[in-house]
């Protein structure tokens, strides 16, 4: 372990192309509340102070990156363009790039653009109750539906147990050395607590908000304006 205190640093995948979006449009560029969908997002991490930097991995042929103004976002936000075709390979790419910014031991929590709901009090408190921890965690959610496990017809074939099941969500932080080495030793997976996992740890799970929401269909993206302007109408207006 280094005798520094580690720093913390957030990695927003950004090169997807949004198919089961199906807007014919990248879906992080997609307007919400006045703004692209990615903005909310890191306004959000912006706001954390512990976070050092902010780095947005793109695909080499994105173009409307440079077409908006950012600057209301501070110099923290830094665009890597080494983002691919899955978001696996987009998050290890990224880590990659960011080697030289970056000490082992230092902190990283992976953000998924299409999470624009985040507040920084949700990401805080992943950040106060990760810090000492060995592995590092995710924000998750207990399940509180009734689950159903489907037959080849489309039947109920049974009743699952939901007592000890969690929705994961994002961000996902842990060391950055220790990431690094899990995804760059296995194939594809949906988030990074699947590759810790498979190196054999146990992330910790932090109780989230159901208004972490990710856009991956058309309503969620009205489901995110109502929840964006909802807290408008509770807070006031940002100045």
């Amino acid at each position: 372990m280094s005798l520094s205190k580690p720093r913390y640093f957030a990695l927003v995948p950004a090169a997807g192309s949004g198919s089961r979006f199906g807007a014919g449009r990248l879906k992080q560029y997609l307007p919400l509340a006045g703004k692209p969908l990615i903005a909310h997002t890191l306004r959000a991490l912006c706001a954390v102070e512990e976070i050092e930097r902010v780095f947005v991995v793109l695909s080499a042929d994105d173009t409307e990156w440079a077409t908006h103004d950012w600057s209301f976002l501070g110099s923290r936000v830094v665009p890597l363009i080494c983002g691919d075709a899955t978001r696996a390979t987009s998050v290890i790419n990224g880590l990659r790039a960011m080697a030289g910014e970056v000490a082992e031991d230092d902190w990283v929590l992976v953000h998924d653009a299409a999470r624009p709901c985040i507040t920084p009090q949700q990401i805080k408190r992943l950040v106060t109750e990760l810090k000492e921890d060995e592995v590092g965690g995710l924000l998750a959610i207990p399940l509180a539906d009734t689950l159903k496990r489907a037959d080849p017809q489309q039947r109920v074939s049974e009743t699952v147990p939901r007592e000890t099941l969690w929705r994961a969500q994002t961000p996902q932080m842990f060391r950055y050395g220790v990431l690094r080495a899990a995804l760059a030793s296995v194939g594809e997976v949906t988030d990074e607590a699947g590759a810790i996992e498979a190196a054999g740890l146990k992330p910790k799970l932090v109780e989230g908000d159901l208004t972490n929401l990710k856009v991956t269909w058309p309503m969620d993206l009205q489901m995110a304006e109502y929840v964006l302007f909802s807290r408008l109408e509770w807070e006031g207006p940002e100045q």
